[in-house]
């Protein structure tokens, strides 16, 4: 048997503390990276002319007005992100605490990038020994790209750094589900029981044959995550900012691997021109003080319930959205408000449609929709539980 060789990571965090996370990326200079803009991007991707993972529009400074949009929703969900993180960290806890130590600790993938703000949170509040939760892990950023799926390159280097150790894949929020589709196809190869790694990943209710992925999120309603905290689409601050909330790391950009996975991680971009802009470290640090907050309180962590297989929740809305708007690219529809937001950031465009025309989650939402001139619609319960949903232009 030919043995495998992995490259060896040069140790990357981004704007993070190293013991926050290791990122398994490439990061490129920004310069050798094609500037594509936003409606040459979307003509590309939508004739099928190139993957959006091959592009990338560089991303700039937010405005004064979306920096104020965020501080203020940073304000509101900073104890409802405090609670769903020790829930989360307590629910680990009690699944893990038996099957994980020091030499093998649990470790947590954040799929980069809305995984990594929540990947953070979770990693500090399992290494805090002051909490009854406290469980020895380790946290690694991995990308993962729709239609491409989860790095296998960085998904070698991770096995053979923990060939011991139970992993949980974590991401921000849940939209369709697609994100989970690539999981189930990228996991595929460790799926038989025979295979040496098979354990490390399915490692839930492995007697019943029944192979579930350990996706965590902390808002997910797509019903297809294994552990969430909640199935709410809300106002997750992380989700209103990009690179200047996840470490000042881009979107990632796909790399054939070799055939040895011994090259080929994806790319990211370290936007240092917009460090100064850069909340990553101090939206931890707020989360993080109203978490030890709830250690001093008479907060009681309350244990989550896992899914055995994905309930798919909003299937059944995704296909009337795409059959009213006559939509055959399923891609084209973003929902839930973070998925909402960045559309209209990085994207082109058609219209917003929104549950409730006054909601509070969506001020920065609407503020956008206004200064780019986006139709919005008020189209009530057909959209819910999103709150928030941004169709994508149609392009020729």
């Amino acid at each position: 048997m030919t043995q495998i060789k992995t490259p060896k990571l040069t140790v990357q965090s981004g704007s993070y503390h190293s013991d926050d996370v290791t990122l398994f990326l490439d990061i490129v200079d920004k310069d050798s990276v094609a500037n594509v803009p936003v409606r040459q991007k979307e003509a590309l991707i939508q004739s099928g002319a190139q993957h959006y993972s091959d592009m990338l529009t560089l991303e700039k400074a937010p405005s004064d007005t979306h920096e104020q949009l965020y501080r203020q929703a940073l304000a509101q969900g900073r104890d409802r992100m405090a609670s769903d993180i020790s829930n989360i960290a307590h629910t680990l806890h009690e699944l893990f605490k038996d099957k994980v130590t020091t030499v093998a600790p649990l470790v947590i993938v954040s799929l980069v990038r809305a995984g990594l703000p929540i990947g953070v949170l979770l990693q500090r509040a399992l290494a805090d020994s002051s909490a009854s939760y406290s469980l020895p892990s380790r946290h690694y950023g991995m990308s993962i790209i729709r239609d491409r799926g989860l790095d296998p390159v960085a998904m070698q280097m991770l096995l053979d750094t923990h060939p011991n150790s139970p992993i949980i894949f974590v991401d921000g929020w849940t939209g369709k589900g697609a994100i989970y589709g690539e999981l189930v196809r990228s996991l595929a190869t460790y799926a038989d029981h025979q295979h040496q790694c098979h354990s490390n990943i399915f490692h839930q209710n492995q007697s019943n044959n029944n192979n579930v992925i350990p996706l965590v999120t902390l808002a997910d309603p797509a019903g297809v995550a294994w552990l969430a905290a909640s199935n709410d689409d809300w106002l997750i601050p992380s989700g209103l900012l990009g690179s200047t909330v996840s470490g000042l790391i881009s979107r990632t950009l796909f790399t054939e691997p070799s055939a040895d996975l011994s090259q080929g991680l994806h790319r990211s971009v370290l936007y240092h021109d917009l460090a100064k802009f850069d909340h990553s470290l101090d939206f931890i640090d707020t989360i993080e003080s109203a978490r030890l907050s709830l250690n001093n309180s008479d907060f009681i962590a309350t244990r989550l319930p896992t899914h055995q297989q994905p309930r798919y929740s909003t299937r059944a809305v995704i296909d009337k959205l795409a059959m009213r708007y006559h939509i055959d690219n399923m891609n084209r529809i973003k929902p839930t408000i973070a998925e909402a937001t960045r559309a209209l950031l990085r994207r082109d465009p058609e219209r917003v449609l929104l549950a409730s025309a006054e909601h509070p989650d969506t001020t920065l939402l609407r503020h956008l929709c206004s200064q780019k001139h986006v139709d919005v619609q008020i189209v009530g319960e057909q959209i819910l539980p999103y709150q928030a949903v941004t169709i994508i232009k149609k392009r020729d």
